[in-house]
């Protein structure tokens, strides 16, 4: 975790941070209206494994070890904290606040919009690139939207001050990607896991700990990503026709992922603001 983000308790008083936290709680809540789209959506993708091509079973598979080899070491995934740095000093600087730091929430959430904004941007371009050339591009297609979606939720834990490079924040960021598909059970599932479910202290060490020991979760996380995506990647794997549905759907999956990264972070930087509230 980041020192500058951590002593700004006093820029937001407990009223705002609670005001804060019941705006996340209010949104954690439409999070469980899962719409009868994305029902569907999950359905058919037993009948596309059958159809896919072996080399995106095989992509897959080597997913799974460099997932395992980001929660282990950062492997390729791991982003670098200076553009995050730079971003924050200038959003900081336009709100009036220290250049240095320390940043209080508005300058925060100003920096998670832009790098949502423009992940989307680059998800939507990578879509409709792979989707041109129908399933056979679709190989490329998943390893892309995956290091996207790392990438983004990492730099977005940046602007709340938590370092990726710390191992427990590695897995909270694959669990924050994981959140992102999950249905209803799910979301509340990996809330608790990271004490971030209602009255949670937002302590993310046990269900981090746990997380690593569990080596099948992290086939769990391809698979609930890969099926959560149903008939709208049927649709990409169609020629040419697939680069429209390609572009529309990486870049709601990036929506997704931005904002349950921003809203996730944010909770636990909150929680933690008023914890140093209550020790002075």
């Amino acid at each position: 975790m980041l020192d500058n983000a951590g002593k700004t308790a006093s820029m937001e008083t407990r009223e705002e941070l609670l005001a804060a936290l019941a705006g996340i709680s209010a949104w954690e809540k439409e999070q469980n209206k899962l719409m009868i789209w994305d029902r569907i959506t999950r359905l058919p993708f037993k009948l596309l494994d059958k159809v896919t091509p072996k080399v995106i079973h095989e992509k897959i598979g080597k997913l799974l070890d460099e997932l395992g080899s980001y929660i282990q070491n950062g492997g390729n995934y791991l982003v670098a904290g200076r553009k995050v740095g730079q971003l924050m000093e200038t959003a900081s600087r336009s709100a009036g606040a220290p250049e240095q730091g320390p940043y209080p929430l508005a300058v925060m959430d100003a920096a998670a919009e832009k790098l949502s904004g423009s992940s989307r941007n680059v998800a939507t371009v990578q879509g409709a690139t792979t989707g041109f050339g129908g399933v056979f591009t679709l190989a490329a297609d998943i390893p892309a939207i995956m290091g996207l979606s790392l990438k983004v939720i990492q730099e977005i834990g940046l602007c709340y001050g938590y370092d990726p490079t710390d191992k427990a924040e590695r897995i909270f960021t694959v669990k924050v990607m994981q959140f992102a598909s999950s249905d209803i059970v799910g979301k509340r599932t990996i809330l608790k896991e990271l004490n971030l479910q209602a009255g949670g202290n937002g302590d993310i060490t046990a269900g981090t700990n746990e997380a690593v020991s569990k080596i099948q979760g992290w086939k769990e996380v391809i698979t609930v990503y890969r099926d959560n995506w149903g008939w709208k990647k049927l649709l990409q794997t169609v020629p040419v026709a697939g680069m429209f549905f390609g572009a529309f759907t990486n870049r709601k999956a990036l929506e997704d992922v931005a904002e349950a990264a921003q809203m996730l972070y944010r909770k636990r930087r909150i929680i933690a603001r008023l914890a140093e509230l209550d020790n002075e």
